[in-house]
Formats: C-alpha cells, sequence, structure tokens
C-alpha cells in the first residue's frame, strides 16, 4: 500500500514542503514517483518518517538524523552528545524560570493605573531564552533550509555569545519601544538604523528576503509568546516592530 505526500502530510503534520525538503536531501526519499511528478510513500517510509520525527523532537540536526538512520555512526556516540545538549538544556529552562518570575515581581510592584504606554528596563529581560528560537520555529517550517542554516549557527554560539546576545537584544528592543512612545514614525532614518542592526542580527542565523523577513514580522504579532516576549518591553511593541520591518524590507530588501 502507497501513500501520496498530501496524505503522509495529512497523516503525520509534516508539510508537503518539508517532505519534498526531506527528498531533495536524501533524508526521505519517496518509494517511488509517479508519471505525474507525485511522490508515493510506502510503509517503510512512514516507519522512517517517525523516525525522523522522534529525533527532531530531541532537536538532532538533519545531518545526524541522516548519519543515524543510515547507521553511519556510532549510536551511542550520537545519544551521548544529546544527552549533553538535554544537560544544558534543562540549565537554560532552570534560567528561563527565575527570568520569568522576576519578570512577573517587577511587573507586579511597578503595575501603573494610568494606562499610559511603560517601557520595562528588567536587566536581563531575554535571559534564558534561545537566540531566535520562536523565529527558528518558523523559519524551520517555512524554510527548513534556512533553518538548518540558523540552527548551526546557533550550535555554533558559546556561553558568552548567548549572554551577548541576550544584552544586545534588550538594548535594541528598548531603543525601539522609545522612538515607538515618542511617536516617531516606522521610517524615520534613525527607527530605520536600528531595524538594519536588526536585519543584521538576523542574518547572523538566518538571511530573509524581503518576503521573509516580512514574514518575520508578522510572527512577532500573530504568534502569542512572541508577541508577548516583545509587548513585555512596551505595549504595542511587536505591531510598531513589525511596521518598522516591513518599511525596511520595501525600502532595502526588493
Amino acid at each position: 500500500m502507497a501513500w501520496s505526500i498530501a496524505d503522509v502530510a495529512r497523516m503525520s503534520g509534516v508539510t508537503s514542503r518539508t517532505l519534498r525538503h526531506y527528498d531533495e536531501i536524501g533524508l526521505l526519499p519517496p518509494a517511488w514517483i509517479g508519471s505525474n511528478g507525485h511522490r508515493h510513500y510506502e510503509e517503510g517510509d512512514l516507519l522512517r518518517l517517525q523516525q525522523i520525527l522522534l529525533m527532531r523532537e530531541l532537536d538532532l540536526g538533519l545531518r545526524e538524523i541522516r548519519a543515524v538512520l543510515d547507521s553511519q555512526v556510532d549510536r551511542v556516540a550520537v545519544l551521548r552528545e544529546h544527552h549533553q545538549r538535554l544537560l544544558a538544556e534543562r540549565d537554560r529552562l532552570g534560567t528561563l524560570a527565575r527570568t520569568v518570575g522576576r519578570t512577573i515581581a517587577e511587573l507586579e510592584e511597578a503595575e501603573e493605573s494610568d494606562g499610559m504606554t511603560k517601557i520595562n528596563r528588567p536587566e536581563n529581560l531575554f535571559d534564558g531564552f534561545e537566540p531566535w528560537a520562536e523565529e527558528n520555529a518558523k523559519v524551520r517550517e517555512r524554510w527548513p533550509k534556512a533553518w538548518e542554516q540558523s540552527r548551526q549557527a546557533v550550535d555554533a554560539m558559546t556561553a558568552e555569545d548567548t549572554e551577548r546576545w541576550q544584552r544586545e537584544v534588550t538594548a535594541q528592543m528598548i531603543r525601539i519601544a522609545e522612538f515607538m512612545v515618542a511617536g516617531t514614525p516606522v521610517d524615520a532614518p534613525a527607527v530605520q538604523a536600528e531595524i538594519d542592526d536588526h536585519y543584521r542580527g538576523v542574518c547572523r542565523f538566518w538571511t530573509p528576503n524581503a518576503v521573509a523577513y516580512k514574514g518575520l514580522g508578522q510572527t512577532y504579532v500573530e504568534e502569542p509568546q512572541m508577541r508577548a516576549n516583545y509587548d513585555k518591553v512596551a505595549d504595542g511593541l511587536a505591531e510598531y516592530l513589525r511596521d518598522a520591518m516591513v518599511a525596511y524590507a520595501d525600502a532595502r530588501l526588493t
């Protein structure tokens, strides 16, 4: 029995775009391709996809997954490396929990009753967040190749790099929020200079074109967790940042 790529996408929740990418890199080729160019998968392929999804949940990269499935590396060595990642993730989550607790306490203490926009300045607002973690999740879905590139860049970062990134992002978001509160248009030169720095920061992990950069900005508004992260700095910052990114993309990336 065989299933079409649409059937597999429906059953697994993996998009057809991602399945085609897996085929292109040799990770999950279809059992056969029809005369109309449609891919078809058999039971063994579905089992291989299940293993791929499992290892993706364990945060293994596509190259690692292919190596494991093709038995080209020591599976114990791969698991040992993953164990170290899990330990690091445990420590990161502990830091993130402390960050959230500190932010809650600060927001409760500094809550204002006049309804005016307030710029929050916790010292380590983004402490414990992975660089572009939420953005990368969207990149992974929409642009798999770009996501793999960004994941490799994140893996190459040291603890010092991550801490420096956190400080830079916090400072930048506060500067952009100050422009927003002052009523500065998003296409103003000073705002666009900050967005240029933002774009260059994104390019450390992946390089979006105009459409992708606009789409990234839209995720800041549409994804609840991402919007909350930015609006912690100042209410409405996610939308202001998105609009500024659109203006930048139209002027600089088209």
